[in-house]
C-alpha cells in the first residue's frame, strides 16, 4: 500500500516546504515554525507528569472519606436516581430495566457536573465494551455541555497569559466552537494575524475533579455487583482508569507535549497522510492552549468530501494504518478518536484534534502488544493470552492454559447467527463469568486501543460500507510486514520468516465460519450484528 507521494500531498506547489515538516507532519501552510527547543512551556512537561503519576494513587484510593459535602450532593443525586429504577424497571430486566438505568445515570452525570459529564463521554465513545443502551444514552453528553460565559473566559486567558486579551488577540470570538466538559474552544486571530485555535479550561474544573475522584473511589467498592455497568470495568477499576485518563487532561502542557511526540512519529514514520496542528512556541499554559487552526470537512460529511474527489476508502486506511503504527512502532497514539476530534482535508489528508487523551505504553507494555497483535495475525491463542497477561488485563500468574480451557478457546467457533436467543445469552454469561473468575480487567492503554477501533470500525460503516473487510485486514497486514516487518519481529525476538499469517482466528472473530467465508463487507456485517442485537432484545445478559 504505497503512500501518497510529496507532490500529492502538497498540491505539486513550488513554494518551499516548511522546515519543522522534517520534525513532524504539520500542514504545509505554517503559521509558524516548529523548534521544540525554542518552546518554553515543553521544560515543564517532565516535572508535570512525574507530578500527576504520583499524585493518582492518592486520588483513587478507596475508602478515603472525600469532602463530607460533595459526597453528600454526589450520594443523594445518585440515591435519587437509583431508587426509582431499583423499585420499576429494574423488575422487568434485559433492555427496559438498562435503557431506564442509562436514562437515569445521563441525566444525574449532566446535574453532578463536568467530572461526570466527562465520565459520560469516555463511555459513551466505547461501544462494544459498555452496555448499547448506556453508550447511545451517554451520546448525549457530548453536546449538552453549557459554555461558560466570556468573562471567565477572558479570566482564565489573561490569568495565565499575564497580559490583556487584547495585547494577545487582535479577534477572539466569544461564542466557542464547541464546550466539552474540561475546555471549550474558541476561533481567534493573533495580533500577528495568524489564525488560531484557542483552548480555555473551565476555572472550577480541576478542583471538581480531584473531589469527584475521590468521592467515585470511595463509592466504588460500594456498587460492585448492584449496577451492571461493564464485564471488565467494574467500579474501582474504572475509577482508576478514569482518574490515569482525566488528571493528564488538567495541564494543556502536556496535551501540546503529545502534539510534538504524536507528529514527530507520523514524520519518521514517513507518514503524511496525517496533519497535527502546532501548539504556539509561547502560549501554551496549563489552562491555555492556542494552537494553529485547521480547515477540512467534517469526518461524517461524506457528500461534501466525494464532490471534493476525495477517496474515502483512503480515509479509512489512513485512521487504520497511521493508528496502528504509532501503537506498535512507538507505543504512543491519540486515545479519543471520534468524528468531532478529525478533520479531512480537500486533499484526503486527516487532520488529528484534541491530544488531551494520549496513551503511552510502557517498553514492556509496547512489547506485550506487538505479541499480541502478530498473535492475532497467526492465529496462535498462546501468544495473544501471554500478551494480554503482560499488558495487565489478566493475572501476573495466569495460567494460559486455563484461560483457554474457562473460556472455550480450544472449541471450534461458533456462528452467533445459528444460535436461539437462549443459547445466545449462555454463551455471553459463560464468557462473563469466565473472564470475573480469571480476574480480568482493561488496563487504560488497551481500552483506549480497543475504544479507537471500536471508532474507526463505525467509521467504515459512514465512509466506505461496501469495504471488504477480511482483504482490507490482509492489506493493512502485508503493508506492516513489509514496510516494518523486520523492526516488529526483531522488538519481539521472532524471526521474520516465523511469522505466518493465519486470519481464522480473526475471521472468527467477526463470528464466521473461517472455513466457508472469503469475504466480508460492513454492511453485510451490520446484518449480522443487527440480527443478533434482535435475538438479544430483551434478554437479561448479566
Amino acid at each position: 500500500m504505497a503512500l501518497r507521494s510529496p507532490d500529492a500531498v502538497h498540491g505539486g506547489s513550488d513554494q518551499p516546504e516548511p522546515a519543522d515538516l522534517a520534525i513532524g507532519s504539520f500542514t504545509s501552510d505554517a503559521p509558524w515554525v516548529v523548534e521544540p527547543d525554542q518552546m518554553v512551556w515543553r521544560a515543564a512537561e517532565p516535572v508535570v507528569r512525574w507530578s500527576v503519576a504520583r499524585e493518582l494513587p492518592e486520588l483513587v484510593r478507596p475508602r478515603r472519606l472525600p469532602s463530607p459535602g460533595r459526597l453528600s450532593r454526589v450520594v443523594g443525586r445518585l440515591a435519587f436516581t437509583v431508587a426509582p429504577w431499583a423499585l420499576g424497571a429494574r423488575r422487568r430486566g434485559g433492555t427496559i430495566s438498562r435503557a431506564d438505568l442509562s436514562r437515569r445515570l445521563r441525566v444525574a452525570a449532566e446535574h453532578l457536573g463536568p467530572t461526570y459529564i466527562k465520565l459520560a463521554q469516555i463511555i459513551s465513545s466505547g461501544e462494544g465494551l459498555f452496555p448499547e443502551e448506556l453508550v447511545n444514552e451517554f451520546k448525549k453528553c457530548r453536546d449538552r455541555v453549557p459554555a461558560e460565559p466570556f468573562h471567565k473566559v477572558r479570566e482564565v486567558v489573561e490569568g495565565d497569559l499575564g497580559q490583556p486579551l487584547e495585547a494577545v488577540f487582535s479577534s477572539f470570538d466569544r461564542q466557542p466552537l464547541a464546550a466539552a466538559s474540561i475546555a471549550q474552544v474558541h476561533a481567534a486571530t493573533l495580533i500577528t494575524g495568524e489564525e488560531v485555535v484557542v483552548k480555555v479550561q473551565r476555572p472550577t474544573v480541576e478542583r471538581l475533579v480531584r473531589e469527584d475522584l475521590r468521592v467515585m473511589a470511595w463509592l466504588a467498592p460500594f456498587l460492585v455487583g448492584r449496577i451492571p455497568i461493564a464485564a471488565l470495568a467494574n467500579p474501582p477499576a474504572l475509577v482508576e482508569l478514569f482518574g490515569e485518563t482525566i488528571t493528564e487532561e488538567l495541564d494543556f502542557r502536556l496535551e501540546a507535549a503529545n502534539m510534538l511526540d504524536v507528529a514527530r512519529i507520523f514524520a519518521e514514520l514517513g507518514q503524511r497522510n496525517y496533519v497535527i496542528p502546532r501548539p504556539h512556541p509561547q502560549l501554551v499554559t496549563p489552562r491555555v492552549l492556542v494552537m494553529e487552526r485547521i480547515h477540512g470537512f467534517a469526518f461524517d460529511d461524506v457528500a461534501g468530501m466525494v464532490d471534493a474527489g476525495v477517496d474515502t476508502a483512503e480515509v479509512v486506511r489512513t485512521g487504520m494504518i497511521g493508528f496502528m503504527e504509532g501503537a506498535m512502532l512507538y507505543g504512543v497514539f491519540h486515545g479519543d478518536l471520534h468524528g468531532g476530534n478529525l478533520l479531512v482535508l480537500p486533499d484526503g489528508r486527516v487532520a488529528l484534534l484534541d491530544f488531551g487523551i494520549t496513551a503511552r505504553f510502557s517498553p514492556l507494555k509496547q512489547q506485550a502488544f506487538l505479541r499480541m497483535v502478530v498473535g492475532a495475525t497467526m492465529n496462535d491463542l498462546r501468544i495473544q493470552i501471554e500478551a494480554l497477561r503482560d499488558l495487565g488485563a489478566l493475572p501476573p500468574d495466569t495460567d494460559t492454559d486455563a484461560v483457554i480451557a474457562e473460556l472455550g478457546l480450544d472449541r471450534p467457533p461458533v456462528d452467533p447467527t445459528t444460535l436461539t436467543p437462549d443459547e445466545m445469552v449462555g454463551e455471553i454469561q459463560q464468557v462473563v463469568k469466565g473472564l470475573m473468575g480469571l480476574g480480568a480487567r482493561l488496563p487504560k492503554e488497551l481500552m483506549l486501543y480497543i475504544k479507537n477501533m471500536v471508532f474507526l470500525d463505525g467509521a467504515i460503516a459512514t465512509l466506505a460500507p461496501d469495504l471488504d473487510l477480511f482483504a482490507e485486514i490482509a492489506r493493512i497486514s502485508e503493508y506492516m510486514a513489509e514496510r516494518h516487518g523486520e523492526r516488529i519481529a526483531a522488538s519481539i525476538g521472532m524471526e521474520p520468516t516465523n511469522v505466518d499469517f493465519d486470519f481464522s482466528g480473526i475471521k472468527a472473530s467477526f463470528g464466521v465460519d473461517p472455513n466457508s467465508t472469503s469475504s466480508l463487507t460492513y454492511r453485510d456485517l451490520q446484518k449480522r450484528r443487527k440480527l443478533i442485537s434482535d435475538r438479544l432484545a430483551g434478554r437479561k445478559l448479566l
